[in-house]
């Protein structure tokens, strides 16, 4: 009775197995890595146990010898059955990775399939094979994000959350099933659970950031969208007049094939309606962009070339009004601009020959320019790649428009890509219209072309425009009228403000090195020496900075600008203490110490005992401390220079520097050299270096000397 116990026992340990291994079996062909890892390791220790055999207590010690006389039989039978079992264990391993890999095959072209209908817009169609996909391999990722964005087409928002939920069953960290399910609850109007879906997308990958912000900023403006058109319905059920009006006046213009002043003035009184942002909605929930810009009349009035007087009234009405509705309002700004009609005019009545609808147009597009979500719009809908050269156009009118335009021109140049489109038309159409404003410049809106000249200034922070501003005859020339001009006027201050702008412009092209700038290098220095005697502050510095861009280029540059007492000149502004002008003084100086020897002499002869250059060192500016330090290493080689220094502290302070209290690379080594320098034209030096210790700093600083 108790062999058939142990029997029955053992039975049931054998069905407990396969129970175990076939659970094993499954955790191996999991697409999940944590599953499929915890399987291995678990198929591994049975198998090592398997090998070890049962070391376990026996579970009875009754009829021990019963159970003993059977030992040998049940051993073979165990291993007979172990080695069935494992045998027949690997083969179905095998028939279920075939299968699988089988699967796999069809749900990929099931996959394929519904792609091609989703592309053919039939969502019905593709969320059909995505399912059938996911019969054949239900563990398949990209089959759930597909069949989820397939749902959203067609406004099936919870299902769409349904399938991101089991994709992220699949790969809990699946962006694209967060992207998605923010996007649905979006919808759903579950405006903190979007926002927890993105949070979790940026959270999975923290490069995601820019795409994070910008789902963040649609649910905010839905967010707000749906509180504006709830408030908006309150105040037009509470009878409020204006509110009441918009809707009324809308049903009225909604009239088909009225004459085209009916309209006109009907969009006016309807501009009188909107006072704030309930209107504003209700405009937007009562169809208004869709009833006046649809309009076959309104259409037809805007889109001809030359406009009689009632399409300009039409023109001029519709531009008021879309400022109206569109002030300060996200949405109705999206509307109005991803509208075709529009899309397409915009350009057109910008560029038109009626003064006061440019001048709307230009009003429109600078609420659109004053927001980053409105720039985006316009960067996004708009074509900008002839946009730089219109709005310059405008420099040449002498009314508000100019100054607008410029406005507008400042805001967009915020944005990355307008600088990216700017370079399409920049050599054919922005240089020659800008080259010509600079040779005209008493033509033209001075306060606007100041500006104007700013805004190419900071484009050229774009690598790309700079390079083509740097390389062209044309643009340099012109530049060097405009300095003459604003030197010879008698109004010099009418040009000021130009003069300043084109300074920091040069500043910027002379960052390349090219031999077109250094064809104009001398020319540009001579007009930059005159206007170190400026009494405006601003105008000495920046031709200082023009002085330290465009002299390394030239060594006749630099030669004629020393005769003309450029030395001198940049050692009274280091006294005076500046700190831009400094920056910009002390790298003059480098540069004209570095290959004329003229400029070493006057150095020592005009800055007793280095008074200035030493007090330079102290600086916490490394820029200027490693010039210091090198006009010094330079003068070291006038005869007599480095004597003037013997009751000076000059050796602790270069050995302070090159032994690496300065983090610069760059100002160590300056300072290295100027220490060997110091102590090679004038030995006394090295008793100081040697009371400091400073020989090891001193010997590996020769390297530096013996190239010098």
């Amino acid at each position: 009775m108790l062999a058939d116990e142990q029997e029955e026992r053992d039975f049931q340990k054998f069905l407990k197995d396969v129970d175990e291994i076939t659970n094993l079996v499954h955790g191996l062909n999991s697409t999940d890595p944590a599953v499929q890892e915890k399987a291995i390791t678990d198929t591994e220790k049975r198998l090592h146990a398997l090998k070890v055999g049962d070391e376990g207590e026996c579970k009875t010690k009754l009829n021990r010898t019963v159970i003993n006389s059977q030992d040998s039989t049940m051993q073979n039978m165990e291993t007979m059955r172990r080695d069935s079992f494992m045998a027949a264990l690997e083969k179905d391993a095998k028939e279920r990775a075939k299968r699988r890999k089988k699967n796999e095959c069809l749900a990929d072209a099931l996959k394929v399939k519904g792609n091609e209908a989703f592309n053919k817009e039939e969502y019905a169609t593709a969320i059909q094979r995505y399912t059938e996909g996911l019969e054949k391999q239900k563990d398949m990722q990209v089959l759930y994000t597909n069949r989820a964005q397939a749902h959203m087409k067609l406004q099936e928002y919870k299902k769409a959350i349904d399938d991101c939920e089991w994709a992220l069953k699949c790969n809990d960290k699946c962006i694209k099933a967060y992207f998605h399910m923010g996007k649905a609850h979006l919808a759903l109007k579950n405006y903190n659970e979007s926002r927890k879906s993105y949070q979790k997308m940026l959270e999975i990958d923290p490069q995601k950031e820019s795409l994070f912000k910008d789902c963040m900023n649609e649910v905010d403006l839905q967010e707000r969208k749906a509180k504006e058109e709830e408030k908006a319905l309150e105040e037009f059920e509470s009878g409020k007049f204006t509110a009441v009006s918009v809707r009324e006046l809308l049903q009225k213009l909604n009239r088909p094939d009225q004459n085209i002043l009916y309209y006109a003035g009907g969009i006016r009184v309807l501009t009188e309606s909107i006072k704030d942002c309930t209107e504003q909605t209700l405009f937007r929930i009562n169809n208004g962009f869709s009833i006046i810009n649809d309009n076959k009349v309104i259409r037809r009035g805007l889109s001809v070339a030359e406009k009689n007087a009632a399409e300009v009234e039409l023109s001029l009405s519709l531009l008021i009004l879309w400022q109206a509705v569109c002030a300060g309002n996200e949405e109705n700004q999206r509307l109005l601009l991803t509208h075709p009609d529009v899309n397409v005019q915009l350009p057109l009545l910008l560029s038109c020959d009626v003064p006061e609808i440019q001048k709307e147009s230009l009003a429109l597009l600078s609420l659109y320019s004053q927001t980053e979500n409105g720039r985006n719009l316009l960067v996004r809908h708009q074509n900008l790649t002839k946009w730089l050269q219109m709005l310059i156009a405008f420099v040449s009118v002498m009314d508000d428009r100019a100054s607008c335009a410029m406005n507008l021109l400042s805001n967009l140049i915020k944005e990355e890509k307008f600088k990216i489109q700017c370079r399409i038309k920049l050599s054919t159409g922005v240089l020659p219209l800008f080259t010509q404003l600079l040779k005209t410049a008493k033509q033209v809106n001075q306060s606007a072309l100041a500006q104007c000249i700013g805004v190419m200034g900071d484009l050229c922070a774009d690598v790309v425009i700079r390079l083509q501003m740097s390389e062209n005859q044309e643009c340099w020339q012109a530049c060097l009228k405009l300095m003459d001009d604003c030197c010879s006027t008698d109004n010099l201050a009418g040009y000021l403000e130009c003069l300043f702008t084109l300074l920091g412009l040069m500043m910027n092209l002379s960052l390349e090195s090219n031999l077109v700038i250094q064809e104009h290098a001398v020319d540009v220095s001579r007009r930059c020496l005159p206007l170190l005697g400026s009494k405006d502050g601003r105008i000495v510095t920046r031709a200082v900075g023009l002085l330290s861009h465009i002299l390394p280029v030239s060594s006749t540059a630099v030669e004629e600008a020393v005769k003309g007492g450029v030395v001198k000149r940049m050692l009274r502004f280091l006294k005076a203490g500046g700190q831009t002008t400094s920056i910009y003084a002390i790298k003059t100086l480098a540069v004209c110490t570095q290959s004329n020897n003229q400029a070493r002499e006057e150095v020592v002869k005009f800055d007793k005992k280095f008074g200035v250059l030493l007090k330079l060192l102290a600086s916490e500016n490394e820029i200027v401390v490693g010039n210091a330090a090198f006009c010094l290493s330079k003068c070291f080689e006038v005869p007599g220079a480095a004597s003037s220094l013997l009751n000076s502290n000059i050796v602790m302070i270069l050995l302070k520097h090159a032994g690496g209290e300065a983090k610069a690379t760059s100002v160590q080594e300056n300072a290295a050299v100027a220490l060997g320098k110091l102590c090679t034209a004038e030995p006394r030096h090295i008793l100081q270096l040697r009371e400091l210790n400073g020989m090891a700093i001193l010997n590996s600083s020769m390297k530096y000397v013996q190239g010098l």
